[in-house]
């Protein structure tokens, strides 16, 4: 029964933070579709078939589904859930259903539509992000040297305790976790640092050394490591303005983080086994649940601004590859053929599906993941 209970929490943590994630990134494309005068047929949290759901005055039916791994909105003229056009009802259309299909409104609407979504999960990311700066603080650490280790880049390089640096190559330098983050993905790179040192302004070069680890998910990380830790970490809590332009650097950050891992992975710099799937997302979930709200919605600012980059990929099925096929649209004067964009419909989704596979495939060789579960159960 105990066994049974706590895995209830954990599935239940687990769809808590996904269906906020998912709900956002639909109402996206659910409210610029309203704007634009757009019937709105189905918003399901989840696919297959209905668990419950409610019928709006607007006559959109809300519903939860049995499979709750994403969800989707069906405009009016969708033959399916991934918004391919229902050719035999567009023939039959009236003037009057032709006003309210998505299939045929401009294609600068139909651009916005399918762009919200995403654009919702950044700010999704934001909006926490810019509540967690005024009410809790924004995690600031001044970029003084606490400690050098032995024999490490910085060592080398001559750094010493109490050193500020205040700029790494063309990029100026205001709190330590930027230094991290260049760092991290500069190894065997040589820096150009820019140090204040007893009043005076100094310049060196460093290249961090190439640094294996391996985190608490199991993950193993080949990062950049210049041998240097803080001297201190508050957190300063800021006004609702500043706050906001905060949230969006760090979003910025974040997509641009992820943006570069990714392109490693693809190069082979990093590990293809770093990508996560459901059975890691649901670990950090319940771990994240575990430590408190803060780290539960510090993983939502991740996972909601991950959700809404992958998306805005060019692959077929996902939003980006909506967004594609438009812009190819815009340049040819006309769509593409009915059987061109089946096809592409077809590789994307084997795309889509290969990809979750694979992700799935590594949480099952995770270490700490295996651990977990069988904790669980155990």
């Amino acid at each position: 029964m105990e066994v049974i209970q706590n895995l209830g929490q954990y599935v239940l943590w687990f769809l808590i933070v996904l269906t906020v994630v998912v709900f956002i990134h639909e109402l996206g494309h659910f409210a610029v579709a309203r704007l634009c005068g757009v019937r709105v047929e189905i918003f399901s949290i989840g696919f297959g078939r209905e668990l419950f759901g409610h019928t709006s005055r607007s006559g959109t039916r809300w519903k939860f589904s049995l499979i709750p791994l994403g969800g989707y909105v069906k405009f009016f003229g969708d033959s399916g859930v991934a918004s391919e056009t229902n050719q035999a009802l567009a023939q039959q259309m009236t003037e009057a259903e032709r006003a309210v299909s998505f299939h045929h409104k401009a294609l600068p609407q139909r651009s916005a539509i399918v762009a919200a979504g995403p654009i919702a999960n950044f700010l999704l990311a934001m909006v926490i992000l810019t509540g967690m700066f005024v009410t809790v603080g924004r995690p600031f650490t001044p970029p003084v040297v606490g400690t050098v280790v032995e024999d490490s880049a910085a060592a080398a390089a001559g750094i010493q305790v109490g050193d500020r640096v205040v700029g790494i190559d063309d990029t100026e330098i205001e709190r330590f976790e930027q230094i991290r983050e260049i760092v991290a993905f500069s190894a065997d790179t040589s820096l150009l640092l820019t140090i204040e040192r007893d009043g005076e302004t100094i310049t060196m070069t460093a290249a961090p050394r190439v640094s294996e680890f391996t985190d608490g998910m199991g993950n193993v990380h080949r990062i950049g490591l210049l041998g240097i830790g803080v001297a201190g970490r508050e957190y300063v809590r800021l006004m609702i303005g500043p706050a906001l332009v905060a949230a969006v650097e760090d979003t910025y950050t974040l997509v641009k983080r992820t943006l570069q891992g990714l392109g490693q992975i693809i190069v082979g710099a990093r590990s293809a086994q770093e990508l996560g799937g459901p059975l890691l997302i649901a670990q950090m979930s319940a771990e994240r649940a575990a430590d408190g709200l803060l780290p539960l919605l510090e993983f939502v600012v991740v996972l909601s601004a991950t959700l809404g980059l992958i998306n805005l990929f060019p692959i077929p099925v996902l939003d980006g590859g909506h967004l594609f096929f438009y812009t190819i649209e815009a340049v040819r004067g006309r769509p593409l053929g009915e059987r061109a964009q089946e096809y592409g419909y077809f590789v994307g989704l084997a795309m889509v599906l290969s990809l979750m596979v694979f992700a799935t495939v590594n949480d099952l060789t995770r270490p700490a993941v295996i651990q977990f579960f069988t904790d669980l159960i155990g």
